[in-house]
């Protein structure tokens, strides 16, 4: 039985994905920050465990639990939604640990196993943000467009060892926590920038009166399920609907 390991899947894309992965008959790993907030249904294919990805003990002890797996699947991460100028270096350094760092961390922690066994797949989630540039996202957007540059090299290093490595990149989901922690980190940060404040206004309320159709988490549990099990996969998986216009017009 093949064995995926799953960041941040106490909601959202990552309680999806898992289900996913569950549903298809894998042993899978779901590891969260604080396993007690788990709602996933119990399953003797499941396991959930403890991760914190910005923190190396924490990393190692995740991933001897875990023993082999085939698939890394790097969901964990944080939002951040503010003008570059309201940006405190602090969250700066914050969003990048997370968003990069973690999943650098993790890959380096799975690869020796995948290697010596010459198979695995490593899948990154990313953000359709990186296919256009859009206000207010400049950190988080930058963050991402990392993952998607350490994605496809490390895929050309380590196609050597019958190993893959894809990005799966969401559209804007309604079902993340991406929007209220957003909103905390502002209000944590002193709000926006004045000289910012309306122009921020004018873009919040503008994405919000969006009619665009909207990325579900199922979306993504589906594209990264894809990525995972099908060699044909591309590169740069779009999830959700305005996700793959977004792709289209790039």
């Amino acid at each position: 039985m093949k064995t995926v390991l799953i960041t941040g899947c106490s909601t959202g894309f990552g309680r999806e994905t898992a289900l996913k992965f569950l549903q298809q008959g894998w042993s899978v790993v779901a590891t969260m920050r604080d396993p007690a907030a788990s709602t996933l249904p119990a399953s003797d294919r499941l396991r959930v465990l403890p991760l914190d990805v910005t923190d190396d003990a924490s990393i190692a002890s995740a991933v001897a639990a875990a023993g082999p797996v085939e698939v890394l699947v790097n969901n964990a991460g944080i939002g951040w939604l503010n003008a570059i100028e309201g940006s405190p270096i602090e969250t700066v350094r914050g969003i990048f640990d997370a968003n990069l760092f973690g999943a650098v961390a993790m890959m380096q922690a799975v690869l020796p196993g995948m290697r010596e066994r010459r198979s695995g797949v490593i899948v990154n989630i990313g953000s359709s943000s990186t296919y256009k540039p859009l206000p207010l996202l400049s950190v988080y957007r930058a963050s991402k467009a990392a993952l998607n540059a350490l994605t496809e090299s490390a895929d050309l290093e380590l196609a050597e060892f019958g190993i893959r490595a894809r990005v799966v990149l969401p559209g804007r989901s309604p079902t993340t926590a991406f929007a209220s922690h957003a909103q905390k980190q502002i209000a944590q940060a002193g709000g926006f920038p004045e000289p910012y404040a309306e122009f921020a206004g004018r873009t919040l309320a503008a994405m919000q009166a969006s009619d665009e159709p909207v990325t579900t988490a199922q979306d993504v549990a589906e594209a990264v399920y894809r990525a995972a099990t099908d060699p044909a996969s591309p590169m740069m998986l779009p999830a959700g609907p305005d996700a793959v216009a977004w792709a289209a017009e790039a």
